[in-house]
């Protein structure tokens, strides 16, 4: 899990489940299915999204972008506004 973005707006998280923890052997004990994924928390509404799929291929895609041409902190957030409204998850803390 890796901290991408965090503002007093926003947190952007990118989670790897099944990439082995730092010093750990990767076990393959059958099929598996890389996954990974962006969990976008809107802290003004309390809620969080999580993409996977094509929906992380396209945040990853927006992400590439940004490291190219260094965004100003409004157009990350215009950005992140967009997949806020897709937020239904209420943050729970675990």
């Amino acid at each position: 899990m890796h901290m991408l973005y965090d503002s007093e707006d926003f947190a952007v998280v990118h989670i790897q489940a099944d990439a082995p923890a730092e010093g750990e052997a990767q076990v393959n004990d059958g099929p598996q299915i890389p996954r990974h994924g962006f969990e976008i928390v809107d802290k003004r509404s309390g809620k969080e999204v999580y993409l996977d799929g094509s929906w992380a291929e396209m945040f990853q895609q927006q992400i590439n972008a940004w490291q190219r041409n260094t965004p100003s902190q409004e157009e990350v957030e215009s950005t992140l506004e967009g997949y806020a409204t897709l937020a239904q998850m209420p943050v729970v803390m675990h």
